[in-house]
């Protein structure tokens, strides 16, 4: 016997909430009516239209400024999984603004897992760059690269604030990216994350990491991301 669904008081309130969005047209950044405005307009007590709110926060439509409101966010970004674009070309190619901020870039020796993932030896040198990207001045994403010193030396010569790191690799050393692999998880993020993402302390984030490598099969770069949930969503298509 199959159950019928039921809607709670919390789903016909975030549906009123959504459709309130829409009907009056509101922008991203735009505030919401007060909590106690909204419980007098559809008739819900306050519990339950905070947990709408909470909800619509969660899924990434809502967004809370403490000591002024509740507004409209911006839409999420969509990326595709199996899409190999850089993050600029991705970002740029919807009308969005890509910025960057170099954390910090630094020769170091690789260990085991390093060495493994860029086939290289144990305690060779490597790059590892780590970048905040922000979008339209929104910091999303946190993500370190590593990348081997011997093959890409004289790395940090070049601005890799105003050009693609994709770019850099492709245009002054002469590789193309054509293939990779990624993993995708969950984690929280620690207080010099939460702080360079602009986030609370043990936020829930995406987890990315994963490995490029060029046309002849050796990898380019080993990576780690660290991205807002409240910010990006992915996808992946299916084929049989």
């Amino acid at each position: 016997m199959i159950e019928e669904y039921r809607s709670t008081p919390r789903d016909e309130a975030t549906e009123k909430i959504e459709c309130f969005i829409i009907k009056n047209n509101l922008q991203p950044h735009t505030k919401i009516p007060s909590e106690r405005d909204m419980c007098e307009m559809w008739g819900f007590n306050r519990t339950t239209l905070r947990s709408a709110i909470k909800r619509l926060i969660i899924d990434g439509k809502l967004y809370n400024k403490k000591g002024s409101g509740t507004f409209v966010a911006d839409p999420k970004i969509e990326r595709n999984l199996q899409d190999l674009k850089s993050l600029t070309e991705l970002i740029n190619v919807r009308g969005n603004k890509l910025s960057s901020k170099v954390i910090s870039l630094k020769v170091m020796e690789c260990n085991k897992q390093i060495s493994k993932k860029l086939h290289i030896s144990l305690g060779s040198k490597v790059y590892e760059l780590v970048r905040l990207r922000s979008i339209n001045n929104e910091p999303t994403f946190m993500e370190t690269s590593y990348l081997d010193y011997n093959r890409f030396q004289n790395l940090d010569h070049y601005d890799i604030v105003k050009e693609s790191l994709y770019n850099i690799l492709k245009s002054e050393y002469k590789v193309n990216i054509i293939g990779g692999e990624e993993k995708i998880g969950i984690t929280y993020v620690n207080s010099f994350e939460a702080e360079l993402l602009n986030i609370e302390e043990d936020t829930a984030v995406f987890f990315l990491n994963g490995v490029t490598w060029d046309e002849n099969n050796i990898p380019l770069e080993y990576f780690k991301s660290l991205v807002r949930a409240d910010k990006v969503k992915f996808s992946s298509t299916l084929k049989k």
